[in-house]
C-alpha cells in the first residue's frame, strides 16, 4: 500500500496534468519538442566525440528533465490562469505558501467583493487587499484595528490587482516573501495567539489545484 505522502503527490501531479490540458493544451507539444531537441543534440554531440549511441542514451534522462522543467512552467502559468479574476484568488495564493506564514482569508470585505486577507509571518502582519483600487480604505481600516490588538508589530500592506500600485496575482507570493524578518519565533507565536480571536468572514475561496498545484511538480 502506498504511503499517504506519495499518494498525495500523485494526486497533485494528476491535477496538474489535467489543469495544463485544460488551460494550456499546446504545452504537451512544446514539452515533446524540448525532449526531441535535447535528445538529438546529445546524439550529435556524441557523433562529434565518436560515441553517438552512448551519448544518445545519456541524453535521455537530461531530455526528460528539460521537458519536465518546461511542464512545471506551464503548470504554474495554468494554475494562475485558472483562478485569476475569481473572488478570493489572492487568498488561495497566500494559503499555498508552504511554511512560515499563516493566512486568514477575508478578514474584511465590501459589498462589491473587495476584500482584505491577513497573513502573519516573521516579517510581521501583512494585509493583502484584493479587488478594485477602493480596497485601500478597507486595508487602512483593518490596519487600525490590528494596531489596537497587537501594538508595535510591523504591519505591511499589499494590494493585488492590475492597477497602479498593485501587484499581480503571479507576483504576490514573491512580494510577501521579500519583507524582512522582524519577529522572533516566540514573538510570532504571541502575535498569532492574540489574533486568534480576530477571525475572518465566511467567504468563498477558489477550490481546485491552486494551493498544491503551484508547488508541484517540483523542478
Amino acid at each position: 500500500m502506498a504511503e499517504p505522502e506519495k499518494q498525495g503527490q500523485m494526486a497533485v501531479l494528476k491535477d496538474a496534468f489535467g489543469l495544463v490540458r485544460r488551460e494550456k493544451p499546446l504545452a504537451y507539444l512544446w514539452c515533446g519538442i524540448i525532449f526531441v531537441i535535447v535528445l538529438v543534440g546529445g546524439y550529435f554531440a556524441g557523433i562529434g566525440l565518436g560515441h553517438p549511441i552512448y551519448f544518445g542514451i545519456l541524453s535521455i534522462p537530461l531530455a526528460l528533465l528539460f521537458a519536465f522543467f518546461t511542464f512545471t512552467r506551464f503548470a504554474n502559468t495554468a494554475a494562475f490562469t485558472s483562478i485569476e479574476g475569481q473572488m478570493g484568488a489572492g487568498a488561495s495564493v497566500l494559503m499555498s505558501i508552504r511554511k512560515g506564514f499563516t493566512t486568514t482569508p477575508a478578514v474584511n470585505a465590501s459589498r462589491n467583493q473587495d476584500m482584505v486577507h491577513r497573513t502573519v509571518g516573521r516579517s510581521g502582519i501583512i494585509l493583502v487587499g484584493e479587488g478594485t483600487p477602493a480596497v485601500r480604505s478597507l486595508v487602512q481600516d483593518e490596519k487600525k484595528k490590528i494596531e489596537r490588538f497587537v501594538p508595535g508589530v510591523p504591519v505591511h500592506e499589499v494590494l493585488v490587482g492590475n492597477y497602479e500600485g498593485a501587484v499581480t496575482l503571479r507576483k504576490l507570493q514573491k512580494t510577501i516573501k521579500k519583507f524582512p524578518n522582524k519577529l522572533t519565533k516566540a514573538q510570532l507565536r504571541e502575535v498569532r495567539n492574540r489574533l486568534k480571536g480576530v477571525g475572518g468572514m465566511n467567504m468563498p475561496i477558489p477550490k481546485g489545484p491552486m494551493p498544491k498545484g503551484v508547488k508541484v511538480p517540483k523542478r
